[in-house]
């Protein structure tokens, strides 16, 4: 009985390798499959082959230049990724051909020998590792087994205790580069160890700039002490890649969703296999943060780009392959995954109608079928703008002063980078300096907490108390978005510089078809050049119009600026040639040391001359205040207010509806006419834990956030709301009344 109950364990124990085996067998197909999909390029094997030099170099490539901005090495191990996927892809005429596994092996005996080391960590713990474990999982197997050995202490230097692998985007790639080793090297244990590693990455972290403010800084390690975490997915659904609070969803965000992704594919079905608790996070990160900070789920919004606006191409559309990937692993939230693949390949339009703001990162997105916008802002929680690492975006000081991006056909600002006057960013309030200062002086800490928004997930008001890090300028600026237009408001204006002018830019793009400009009741399509208008009533191009509810005077240019993606980027690849756009730019002029200036304009999207001309727009809303205490304003047709109080204050609606906010918020409120129905706040500075609003008549409503008071000598119903707190503080709470 004993010897048999041995011969059962021993089974069971064999079948249970050979299982776990056969998953590992399976992930590994599944790796070498993915890597091998790029199509091969007979012609450039060619030139590969006739190029490479005797001592295992290829021409045109800088060895001696290690730099941040050079490292142009990242081509030589690439060319020999291409020449193995050649060398074994049954398609090419080079498939088993000696001459290229000969070549393969001396220019990877000129890397290990050299071992070429970037001044960019990056290059070493990611780029070099990641290309050559790729090379080792096609043709390791084949290669001379003395030069592979001395391949891996290179690819050795990703792994999940290395400098660059701090939680959140790079963690994931160097593990699944460790991953990708241990499977070539058959070390199983460690294979599983990384994956769950892998799997693990995936979590909401706590921002540490909300809990600690910058005090942190002071603490011994500050930065560099990992135990404050903060890097990652927050709460609000964005992306921290470092400790600086810079909104990285669209950046690091969407390469750690993609690293993600592509183990979630190759571990499916495996005992490796991610849970679903891991699954349905990584989706709703996608579909609220990625899909939600992205025009229309298909582009990148301009807005909510980093140093990468200066790389060309930084503002393609987004392809399926991660929708897809996601929507293969998963049955969550399929529906909008689907829809999400079928607008980005073009086959349906998207339907999604959303209001986000997004709290820890001083970010929020509007989208309806037809347009979107972003609002960019920044306060004593967090950094204006991304350092330009590398060389890159450099010129980027104000692309965080409540930067505001509109698109309607999504391609609005494709293109403008390198021609683009980096002191006009739209939505912004800037003193226009002789030059942008140095790359040192780029990215600033906010100076004022009163920076949020409100939202009931349709619709959004938004508050920038702006104090310039930049300039001895000040401004409130606010906006409030509706189904078919929004406001811009700004207030307070106020410089000490007496030399230099300050203005307001409404928008800077492309410039497509005729501009428009009506004044006095006349319109008109005006010939290129760069003029001021004065007693304009309003203003259209492509496709959207700029309405001012008072005649006003405007700075319009609408023809060429030049400049080159090496006045912005000096990477040494980076064109230097001149480029030459046609450029749409709009903006209010305040003048020399503007003292309580102010702006107030409506945008109005996806519509055209006709439209804009029967006024509906502007006929449809009211601006009840603009002011320093407060910036308000009606939408007729929704019948809805929405508000900012600096400071506690009373705002007269109508006739019928009286507003008191007790403390400084935000406030959404909609209406039947006579008396509000449903309630919106919150409160930017996350100071308070409750807000209290007084509305006329008698409130009966009850809800677990909610006290009514009744006052019976002044008519008013006095709600206390409690506020979101910890990880929600500078979120909304929305009250049906």
């Amino acid at each position: 009985m004993k010897r048999l109950t041995v011969i059962l364990l021993f089974f069971c124990c064999a079948s249970f390798m050979a299982y776990a085996q056969n998953d590992i067998q399976i992930v590994k197909e599944r790796i070498y499959k993915e890597v091998m999909k790029p199509e091969v390029d007979d012609a450039q094997i060619e030139t590969l082959l006739q190029t490479l030099k005797d001592d295992g170099t290829w021409p045109g490539i800088d060895y001696s230049n290690v730099s941040r901005e050079g490292f142009e090495h990242r081509l030589h191990t690439s060319y020999l990724v291409s020449l193995a996927r050649a060398y074994k892809n049954k398609s090419s005429e080079y498939y088993k051909k000696k001459k290229v596994k000969t070549a393969i092996e001396l220019g990877l005996k000129n890397w290990v020998e050299h071992d070429y080391f970037c001044e960019n960590w990056w290059h070493n713990q990611i780029g070099t590792p990641n290309y050559l474990v790729t090379l080792m999982l096609i043709l390791g197997d084949e290669l001379d087994k003395e030069l592979v050995n001395k391949t891996q202490p290179i690819i050795g230097r990703a792994h999940i205790n290395a400098g660059g692998a701090r939680p959140g985007g790079d963690r994931i790639k160097i593990a699944g580069i460790q991953a990708k080793n241990c499977l070539f090297l058959g070390d199983d244990v460690k294979f599983d160890e990384v994956v769950r590693v892998i799997e693990n990455e995936i979590k909401y972290v706590e921002w540490i700039g909300a809990k600690y403010g910058y005090g942190f800084r002071k603490i011994v390690g500050g930065f560099e002490n990992r135990s404050y975490e903060g890097r990652g997915i927050q709460f609000d659904n964005s992306f921290h890649h470092r400790t600086d609070g810079v909104n990285n969803t669209l950046s690091y965000g969407l390469s750690y969703a993609a690293a993600f992704a592509e183990w979630a594919v190759y571990t499916t079905g495996t005992k490796f296999s991610f849970s679903e608790e891991k699954l349905d996070q990584l989706i709703d990160y996608f579909l609220d943060g990625i899909c939600k900070t992205s025009v229309f789920g298909k582009v990148p919004d301009v807005g909510a780009k980093n140093r990468s606006i200066s790389r060309e191409g930084a503002v393609n559309p987004y392809d399926d392959v991660l929708p897809a990937k996601l929507i293969s692993v998963s049955d969550y939230r399929h529906i909008e995954l689907q829809e999400i693949i079928d607008v980005r390949n073009n086959k349906a339009k998207p339907t999604l109608a959303h209001a986000t703001f997004y709290w820890d990162s001083e970010h929020f997105s509007f989208q309806r079928p037809d347009w979107f916008a972003s609002v960019r802002m920044y306060s004593t929680r967090n950094y204006n703008m991304e350092q330009p690492y590398n060389s890159e975006g450099f010129l980027n000081h104000h692309r965080g002063d409540g930067t505001n991006h509109i698109s309607v056909s999504a391609d609005e600002y494709k293109g403008l980078a390198p021609v683009m006057d980096y002191q006009k960013i739209p939505g912004t309030t800037v003193m226009q300096k002789e030059e942008i200062p140095g790359a040192n002086e780029l990215q600033k800490l906010g100076l004022t907490d009163f920076v949020g928004a409100a939202t009931d997930g349709k619709y959004g008001a938004v508050a920038f108390d702006f104090k310039s890090p930049h300039d001895p300028l000040i401004a409130r600026k606010a906006w409030f978005f509706f189904d078919k237009e929004y406001v811009c408001l700004g207030t307070g204006i106020s410089c000490s510089n007496t030399e230099l002018p300050v203005v307001t830019t409404l928008n800077q793009c492309i410039l497509r078809g005729d501009v428009i400009v009506a004044s006095r009741g006349k319109s008109s399509v005006i010939e290129k050049g760069e003029t001021e208008y004065e007693n304009v009533d309003w203003i259209y191009h492509d496709k959207l119009a700029y309405v001012f509810p008072e005649p006003t005077t405007v700075q319009l240019k609408n023809n060429a600026a030049k400049g080159s993606w090496y006045r912005i980027n000096r990477q040494t690849d980076s064109p230097k040639d001149e480029i030459e756009r046609d450029v749409f730019e709009l903006y209010l002029d305040h003048g020399k040391r503007p003292s309580e200036a102010n702006y107030q304009y409506i945008l109005v999207p996806a519509t055209n001359p006709e439209e804009v001309q029967n006024n509906t727009s502007k006929n449809n809303i009211t601006i009840l205040q603009n002011s320093p205490a407060v910036q308000a304003v009606w939408q007729k047709e929704l019948q809805m207010c929405q508000a900012v109080f600096y400071s506690e204050g009373t705002l007269e609606v109508n006739d019928d509806i009286t507003v008191e906010c007790g403390n400084p918020g935000v406030l959404i409120a909609k209406t039947d006419g006579t008396k509000i129905t449903e309630i919106t706040v919150s409160d930017p500075a996350r100071k308070n834990a409750k807000m209290l609003v007084s509305i006329p008549g008698k409130v009966n409503a009850k809800a677990e956030n909610l006290t009514v008071l009744w006052n019976e000598g002044t008519g008013m119903s006095d709600l206390l709301i409690d506020l979101p707190t910890g990880n929600y503080a500078g979120s909304s709470v929305t009250i049906k009344l």
